[in-house]
């Protein structure tokens, strides 16, 4: 007998790659304005990337223009998602990076890893 919660649970988007909480990402996303169809990329930081089948999402925080912090948060399983680009990672101890959400500037940075 199979597993129900199986049957029911969506396929995982082959064009997400493994990301974690402080990568600086690119995601492509597809828009539907009217009648058209287009994709549209935003570039920011991951600050926190939730777990739960259907439910697991990430959430990427980019500054906008005059310092204003934008949020979007994306479903891991959604067909909408094109696909997600890796630009850098970022060394981080937290597991959710909401203290990014009071800094600006060079105070919003996060130290770069390196590969050793």
């Amino acid at each position: 007998m199979s597993d129900p919660i199986q049957a029911v649970q969506a396929a995982l988007n082959p064009n997400i790659p493994d990301m974690r909480p402080g990568d600086t990402v690119s995601v492509h996303v597809r828009i539907t304005e009217g009648n058209r169809e287009r994709v549209q990329e935003f570039r920011g930081t991951v600050i926190r990337m939730r777990k739960g089948g259907n439910h697991a999402s990430f959430t990427v925080r980019r500054t906008a223009s005059h310092g204003i912090g934008v949020e979007r948060t994306f479903l891991l399983r959604s067909p909408r998602i094109e696909k997600v680009e890796i630009q850098r990672r970022a060394k981080v101890r937290r597991a959710q990076l909401y203290f990014l959400r009071d800094r600006t500037g060079k105070r919003a940075r996060l130290e770069e890893k390196r590969d050793n």
